[in-house]
């Protein structure tokens, strides 16, 4: 099922969840343990990431194709302007129709490794924004975007910049946005009220990180813009060493982050899972109400 359908006939707020595509047979084995895991509190969608540089995209290719065919669930195959021409782009475009794929989440992609700064590809896309110009013209596509609320680490004008962006993404073609994962929702509902006010009408889905582990996530932060605010510190910081405390207060901290979202309208939460089960669903029991 498309997401322009799955988001149009929702009556009540959705849920989904994140997979990356694991570069070995056994971390494989361990995602499918966690698709059927979730499976049990049926997520509306289930999106795979693409690798950097494409190292990953023949497993992305399979994992989504497998999710289709043996899950029932409606896939969605990430797609990144990394290490592809347009012709390229278009031959795993072409698989995709073939393989019943219909939702593609299109975005610029980071820069492969070894690498300090994006460039496209020969024959390739810069920008997000003309991927999903692309994608439009292939096909019967439904398609997602990115956007940071906070702001892109790479943008030099700030939160104003993603707005922007996310306009052109919209007008281009994009159904709906997901938004990098944060902790503070003001700075999420003010960046919903300035897309508001710039004509930005496709749904925008908060995307949750449940902590498990709090010094990874300070290194992810401070790769992807996410601001960790001092308030989280102080809880964190007396349990930081204790996985087991942190995984339990993670837990807690995203069904109360949820909940205020929930009732201040988002239409549905996208939880980063990295693979594991066990936070999403327990985050899920919390929240079952609001879904």
């Amino acid at each position: 099922m498309k997401l322009s359908e799955i988001l149009g006939a929702a009556t009540k707020p959705l849920f989904s969840c994140e997979f990356f595509p694991p570069k070995t047979d056994k971390g494989e084995e361990n995602l499918w343990n966690c698709l059927r895991e979730l499976q049990t509190i049926n997520p509306a969608y289930a999106s795979v990431t693409y690798g950097a540089g494409g190292t990953t995209q023949d497993r992305t290719k399979g994992i989504v194709t497998r999710i289709k065919d043996e899950t029932g669930l409606s896939a969605v195959a990430h797609l990144t302007c990394v290490g592809a021409s347009r012709d390229q782009l278009a031959d795993l475009l072409a698989d995709y129709r073939a393989a019943g794929i219909q939702n593609i989440l299109a975005l610029r992609g980071d820069a492969p490794e070894g690498m300090d700064h994006f460039q496209a590809t020969e024959g390739g896309f810069s920008h997000a924004t003309d991927l999903i110009a692309f994608l439009r013209e292939q096909g019967d596509f439904s398609i997602a975007c990115a956007t940071y609320p906070e702001g892109h680490p790479e943008s030099k004008g700030g939160v104003a910049d993603d707005i922007r962006y996310l306009k052109m993404k919209q007008d281009n073609g994009a159904d709906c946005a997901i938004t990098q994962y944060f902790f503070d929702n003001e700075a999420f509902f003010r960046f919903r009220d300035s897309c508001d006010k710039a004509g930005i009408t496709m749904p925008i889905i908060p995307g949750i990180m449940p902590i498990g582990n709090f010094d990874q996530i300070v290194r992810f932060s401070s790769m992807c813009g996410t601001s960790i605010p001092a308030w989280l510190h102080e809880k964190m910081d007396p349990v930081r060493e204790d996985l087991d405390a942190v995984a339990k207060l993670g837990i807690e901290l995203a069904a109360s982050q949820c909940r205020e979202l929930l009732e201040q309208g988002a239409p549905g939460l996208h939880f980063y899972t990295l693979n594991k089960s066990a936070a999403t669903i327990a985050i899920h029991g919390k929240i079952s109400d609001y879904l």
